[in-house]
């Protein structure tokens, strides 16, 4: 075999395997999806004939609410969306307003892609924040009402929600079970799985859940994965076969000349 058939049969060897580890290096931690927190139960499952553990996520439970606009809201009216809700009330002379305008800077990042996500902000003072507080509140930040309830409700419903379904006080030990006050906003997936809480102040934490709130939206159902995903264990050998297949069709094609 001469120099040019020996270049020509290392190339076409060495393009296929180079083209595997492209994949492999660029699709490695190519998305981080946000992690899951708080798990119900760990349950023995079946997949390819091996038996593996199958973690049941904690998914927030439903409830209605109240919001500015005076409508009768629920979780369940957000199916498909991911939520990040804090918990705040309009009389606080603290915190609440540098919140307000910080999560109003993430809506605005999502302007254009309402559908995305709600923002949701529970009062933790329904006895006072009326629909009319709270409809003022959110005008002078001039959120827009449709992506961003500002929601009251029954507070022993509105306090179990925050602690048993959001886990606020794991997230922030140091929030007073008497009064929910936090500089964290929570995210949850579509599911309702809680995946991640920021702080408020933290412009950096602020940066990763604008960050984060598209990438849930490119997550797959466990029970529908990526075709890709479901390749990649084996892509070594569709590599090295497409090597083969043109190492073989090289080589007839030299005999055919040679005839």
């Amino acid at each position: 075999m001469n120099i040019k058939g020996i270049v020509t049969l290392l190339l076409v060897i060495c393009v296929p395997l180079t083209g595997y580890y492209i994949v492999k290096y660029y699709s490695k931690d190519a998305v981080h999806m946000p992690r899951h927190y708080f798990y119900d139960d760990v349950k023995k499952a079946e997949k390819r004939g091996k038996t593996i553990d199958d973690t049941i996520w904690h998914q927030a439970k439903n409830i209605s609410f109240t919001n500015q606009m005076g409508k009768k809201v629920s979780l369940d009216d957000l199916r498909g969306k991911v939520l990040v809700i804090n918990f705040f009330f309009t009389r606080c002379p603290s915190i609440c307003p540098g919140l307000t305008r910080n999560m109003k800077k993430i809506q605005n990042s999502f302007v254009k892609n309402p559908e995305i996500v709600q923002f949701i902000s529970i009062s933790v003072d329904p006895e006072h924040d009326s629909v009319a507080n709270l409809r003022k509140f959110a005008d002078r930040f001039e959120v827009n009402h449709d992506s961003w309830w500002f929601v009251t409700g029954n507070k022993k419903e509105l306090y179990d929600f925050a602690f048993n379904e959001v886990k606020a006080s794991i997230a922030d030990v140091n929030v007073d079970t008497a009064f929910v006050h936090t500089e964290n906003f929570f995210l949850l997936d579509s599911n309702r799985v809680v995946r991640g809480w920021y702080n408020g102040f933290d412009t950096v934490k602020l940066a990763q859940l604008a960050r984060d709130i598209p990438t849930l939206m490119l997550e797959k159902d466990k029970k529908s994965p990526s075709i890709f995903r479901e390749f990649i264990p084996i892509l070594p050998l569709i590599f090295i076969g497409i090597g083969f297949v043109l190492i073989i069709t090289l080589m007839l094609n030299r005999n055919k000349y040679k005839a």
